[in-house]
């Protein structure tokens, strides 16, 4: 176990992403999917756990809130660097820009 306990690990058709510490562990895997189709592959991980996150929390649902806050995990959109996608702003839990 690395000292963050975050082991990224890509692959050809997808990358794993291992979280691990002496009291949990667990592995994340990440595929090319219908909403990851505009990201190089090396990208895709990045893309893919951002969307999720930001359509998560767009669901607004007390219990994703909650959750979040018990783990003290927290999601903000940043704005992108590129004109066409401007979008960004501060998410919490429960709560999206």
């Amino acid at each position: 176990m690395n000292e963050t306990g975050l082991t990224v690990s890509p692959g050809e058709d997808m990358t794993r992403i291992q979280v691990t510490c002496p009291h949990q562990s667990g592995m994340l895997y990440v595929v090319p999917a219908e909403r990851s189709w505009v990201c190089s592959a090396e990208q895709v991980p990045s893309h893919a756990l951002a969307g999720f996150f930001r359509e998560l929390l767009e669901l607004r649902d007390p219990r994703v809130a909650e959750l979040m806050q018990q783990w003290g995990i927290y999601y903000r959109q940043l704005p992108l660097d590129s004109p066409e996608g401007a979008e960004g702003g501060a998410s919490s839990p429960g709560e999206t820009a």
